[in-house]
């Protein structure tokens, strides 16, 4: 696998999401800064394809974020049409962080298990829906500020501390799932809703995303363990560029079904 990063723009310094800043930096400087990220520029896109070329492959599957939140997918989708000598595919997750890299770790076990080209992309684009992320954050000023608000509604609730559940819709754009006052009622109803997503499916696997939370992510991996035993889960830490976009506090729980 290969990554093209995000750009994290301060007003006197870009820095290239997970290459040059890490989220605890981005934490200690939003008292002072809030930065905006951009897409990844041409040049960084070609040159990727340019060494995957000269790595010796034939084909790209490229696995890019919602293309309802990010030009992200439009961009990679234009250059891979431009770069003749590699035949290139352009997954648009319609969803974000690690919903998207859910989708891209299945498709890494299909090519494992000997999946052709046509059977990837195929199995690929009918299950994007398969994939889910359900995130709780402790305000919305980020996804305010950063201009990522989709259809998440702007709660004039604070004094009553309504936690909005996000998630995102068919179409790839954040929007508010459920509502509940107090953290803790947040993050018990995200569990529910990753229960209804997973439904009667026997066959599935789950991530536990923190930003600056790992104490409370800890509790809610453990709670998914003991709910879903013997079940994958991976976890970690959100990129620098979310933490512009969400600030401290996010948890999320990602779901693939297959």
């Amino acid at each position: 696998m290969y990554m093209i990063p995000l750009k994290i723009i301060y007003k006197d310094h870009v820095y290239t999401d997970k290459v040059d800043i890490t989220p605890e930096e981005v934490y200690e400087r939003l008292p002072q800064e809030i930065p905006s990220t951009s897409l990844p520029d041409g040049e960084t896109i070609t040159k990727i394809f340019e060494q995957i070329k000269a790595d010796g492959y034939e084909k790209v599957l490229a696995v890019t974020i919602s293309s309802g939140l990010s030009g992200t997918f439009n961009v990679v989708r234009l250059l891979g049409e431009q770069f003749e000598s590699l035949e290139t595919y352009t997954l648009d997750t319609k969803n974000i962080g690690i919903g998207s890299g859910l989708q891209a770790i299945y498709a890494a076990q299909l090519l494992e298990k000997g999946a052709s080209w046509d059977k990837l992309i195929a199995t690929l684009t009918e299950r994007v829906g398969d994939s889910k992320v359900f995130f709780s954050v402790p305000t919305l000023e980020y996804l305010q500020k950063g201009g990522r608000i989709g259809l998440v509604a702007s709660l004039l609730g604070n004094a009553l501390k309504l936690n909005p559940i996000i998630s995102c819709n068919t179409e790839g754009i954040y929007h508010t799932v459920a509502k509940a006052r107090g953290r803790k009622k947040s993050l018990d109803k995200m569990v529910q809703l990753v229960a209804e997503f997973i439904g009667d499916s026997q066959d599935f696997v789950l991530a536990v995303a923190h930003g600056h939370a790992e104490a409370e992510a800890k509790e809610i991996a453990e709670q998914l363990k003991k709910q879903y035993p013997g079940r994958k889960i991976y976890f970690g830490p959100i990129s620098p560029a979310l933490v512009v976009h969400t600030g401290p506090g996010l948890i999320g729980i990602g779901i693939e079904k297959f």
